[in-house]
């Protein structure tokens, strides 16, 4: 594992919810990391996030561990759920709502 994938590997597992985005969740750099955070907001769930803006090999190494090409991307109890159109896709379906039902994510407080 390189120092990067371990880096991503211990942020991933700190928290119930992170997303790796653009920008932070009160400032996103993009829509698809502002659909993402709204959509996080929307379902009323801590998360925690990560600016790949801030940090080049985060934003590359974040993209080889999930084997995923795009930024942004969720990751809840340490498991890769998708990017902000599977989120969405989910979301309309009821699916990441039951998801962070049944993974018992942590509430915002």
């Amino acid at each position: 594992m390189t120092d990067t994938n371990a880096r991503i590997a211990e942020i991933v597992g700190k928290s119930d919810t992170v997303l790796f985005m653009k920008g932070t969740a009160l400032f996103p750099q993009c829509g698809f990391s502002s659909r993402a955070v709204a959509i996080l907001d929307h379902l009323g769930v801590a998360f925690e996030t990560v600016d790949v803006l801030q940090d080049p090999e985060i934003r590359q190494g974040i993209k080889d561990y999930s084997d995923w090409p795009t930024v942004p991307q969720l990751y809840v109890k340490g498991e890769f759920v998708g990017g902000s159109d599977i989120m969405m896709e989910m979301f309309e379906a009821g699916e990441l709502q039951q998801l962070m039902a049944d993974k018992a994510v942590a509430k915002a407080e």
